[in-house]
């Protein structure tokens, strides 16, 4: 079964192929995918930052990819570079979803939507790009395999409430 960011992420994908192939502007994008069925069921807020987020950093994402792809960036079918730009969004943007979670998420698109070894590729690329941009998390996780680095603070503040208990010397 998929989860709400499973969801985001497949209808990221399409978004983005479509984005590539057909030139759409991120609100034709955006309005066209809510009214898809199916996409209530996913994470709505995630799709919107992952398409606005390569939609407006294309370049210097594709900047950050181009040294670990052994052909011109032009030759990659644009499901793996679609792939691969939602997982280098994530990886230099999202750092409270650990890496190995990016990773995976970037090879089951790509098993779901690529051709036939593109999820390797993907892998591939996205492993080295992580070593970059991750070195830390990939590093405490190396020397500490049995514990979870602290995350950064999420971008979405939780709410915490406090309650009071009564005192037995405070009920009436």
């Amino acid at each position: 079964m998929k989860n709400a960011r499973r969801r985001s992420r497949e209808f990221a994908l399409q978004a983005l192929y479509q984005w590539q192939l057909a030139g759409q502007n991120l609100a034709d994008i955006e309005k066209q995918y809510v009214a898809m069925e199916g996409f209530a069921k996913a994470d709505a807020n995630l799709f919107s930052l992952l398409v606005s987020g390569v939609m407006k950093h294309a370049d210097a994402l594709r900047e950050q990819l181009v040294p670990h792809v052994d052909r011109e960036w032009g030759e990659i079918s644009p499901i793996e570079r679609g792939v691969m730009l939602i997982g280098a969004f994530e990886l230099s943007n999202m750092p409270e979803t650990p890496y190995r979670v990016i990773i995976n998420e970037a090879i089951e698109l790509a098993k779901s939507f690529g051709g036939t070894d593109g999820h390797k590729y993907v892998n591939g690329v996205l492993d080295k790009l992580a070593a970059g941009v991750r070195g830390d998390e990939i590093a405490f996780q190396a020397a500490n395999p049995d514990q979870t680095p602290k995350r950064a603070a999420k971008k979405t503040p939780t709410v915490v409430t406090k309650t009071r208990r009564l005192a037995k010397s405070d009920k009436p």
